[in-house]
């Protein structure tokens, strides 16, 4: 007789949902969601039974993780939601005194009561077992919107910016995108390698990890390719999982027109990209461009954006953001996954995105360096578009920490602390087209959690500069633990 080790689930996926989502707390509110006697009485049978048969072929009954008796377990929803919207979006799932097991391929097997759970795992074993008393675990946060791979830091700007220079004088000046663009010009891809890991290390330990990381400091074809594929490399061996996002539009290169720019886009770099895609050098699933006056103005975004579209990537790009140019408008006909910024949303924009269910991924950071109104979120959730939050890490806002954007939107936009939750979660996720895998703490979802060491998680958003992080588990591996 042989003995083979070998993974298996007692309970079939189709039936995790119901058995083990067993309590939430709903906003304000406390809503149980038992079984019926047939219902347990079958659950315990089939465990039973599969347990008996697996004891005596001797298989192995193993999972990778179990974190148990979270006095907050923060699921976010649990109906295998797209987004959140409109009053939704202040309406967070929580199971009190609850635990969640993680498998050996890093996906969620169950999540639940602790009672329940317990009870439906105990014979199992774990490689490791996090004992979550009086603290409180929540998704992985993901952010929706980074230009993390560039070198040159612009810490002169910020100064200029304190003595009242705007964003657009900088840009003329030769500073702001053209700087960064010279110096990124300038870096090997090792050395590029290099300063993106440091940077997602950092990211890490704020909680972040699933993250849409942008190229745009190249504009030209063998520099946009090199940031490309430094996004690619990094992803390969990063923690974080990481959405690229094709950004050659960011700006109009020195010595074109956006005519003539965005000719070169949608003629050479687009092709040149599907074909570096195809050799697997490049992994880009997104298309963005600065949608903005004196910049790509709204006839050459939508070349760009469609002609990315035609070559299979989705739309996921700047707009209405220090003027009108009724990009929400545009990307909602376009059928965009999300549109960033929106600080000049127009009321037809909010009514179109809404419509179409394209996530409006706002950034506090901007509006906070660069001393700008904020955009309307308010009126954008009540309008019932999906909002979503992102850094904006870039060279002109250096923000690495989801928690403080968390508490930005809070204070400068008036978003309740569960509305920023579900903004830097389930709604992040889906404008990197990752809701089905991330964002929320399901079946079959990654395994990707934040462990807090407050019993409240709020305390995450409310910590402010150093929120009580404890660790961060990637498919329920420990990637990051607070000494």
């Amino acid at each position: 007789m042989f003995m083979h080790k070998v993974l298996i689930d007692p309970v079939p996926l189709s039936h995790r949902h119901d058995y083990f989502r067993t309590s939430s707390l709903i906003g304000s509110k406390i809503t149980k969601k038992g079984q019926t006697i047939v219902e347990f009485a079958a659950q315990i049978w089939i465990s039973s039974f599969l347990k008996l048969i697996m004891s005596q072929a001797g298989l192995a009954y193993t999972h990778r993780t179990l974190i148990k008796n979270a006095d907050q377990l923060v699921v976010v929803c649990s109906n295998k939601e797209r987004v959140k919207k409109g009053k939704d979006m202040d309406q967070v799932e929580i199971i009190a005194n609850g635990s969640l097991v993680i498998g050996h391929d890093g996906k969620i097997v169950a999540v639940g009561s602790a009672d329940a759970i317990a009870a439906q795992f105990t014979d199992a074993t774990f490689e490791h077992v996090v004992e979550a008393k009086g603290k409180s675990v929540v998704p992985g946060l993901c952010d929706a919107h980074t230009h993390p791979v560039w070198s040159g830091d612009r810490v002169h700007e910020f100064k200029a910016k304190l003595a009242g220079a705007t964003y657009l004088q900088i840009h003329e000046m030769g500073g702001g995108i053209g700087f960064t663009v010279r110096h990124t010009h300038a870096s090997s891809e090792e050395e590029l390698e290099e300063l993106f890991e440091q940077r997602l290390n950092r990211m890490l330990k704020f909680g972040t990890l699933l993250l849409e990381a942008k190229s745009g400091y190249g504009l030209d074809w063998a520099n946009e390719l090199k940031m490309l594929k430094v996004i690619h490399a990094v992803a390969k061996r990063h923690p974080i999982h990481i959405v690229s996002n094709y950004c050659g539009a960011h700006s109009v290169p020195k010595g074109l027109t956006a005519v003539e720019a965005t000719k070169d886009i949608v003629e050479n770099q687009i092709p040149a990209l599907v074909k570096a895609k195809e050799a697997g050098e490049i992994d880009p699933e997104l298309i963005d461009v600065f949608c903005e006056k004196g910049v790509f103005e709204a006839k050459e975004s939508r070349a760009i954006l469609a002609a990315g579209q035609k070559a299979g990537l989705k739309i996921n790009f700047h707009g209405d953001e220090l003027n009108p140019t009724h990009s929400a408008e545009l990307g909602a006909e376009l059928g965009a996954l999300a549109i960033s910024h929106l600080e000049c949303i127009s009321e037809e924009g909010m009514a179109a995105m809404a419509e179409k269910e394209v996530v409006g991924v706002l950034l506090p950071t901007t509006a906070y360096v660069l001393r700008i109104h904020p955009p309307p979120a308010r009126k954008m959730i009540d309008a019932g578009i999906p909002v979503a939050l992102g850094s904006d890490f870039n060279p002109n806002a250096h923000c690495l920490s989801m928690p403080h954007v968390m508490n930005l939107a809070c204070v400068m936009m008036r978003m309740t602390m569960n509305e920023a939750l579900v903004a830097a979660t389930i709604n992040s996720a889906a404008s990197m087209d990752r809701a089905h895998s991330h964002g929320s703490l399901e079946v079959g979802k990654q395994g990707d959690v934040v462990v807090l060491s407050t019993s409240s998680w709020e305390h995450l958003i409310y910590q402010q500069v150093d929120p009580p992080i404890e660790s961060v588990l990637r498919a329920g591996k420990v990637v990051f633990q607070r000494s």
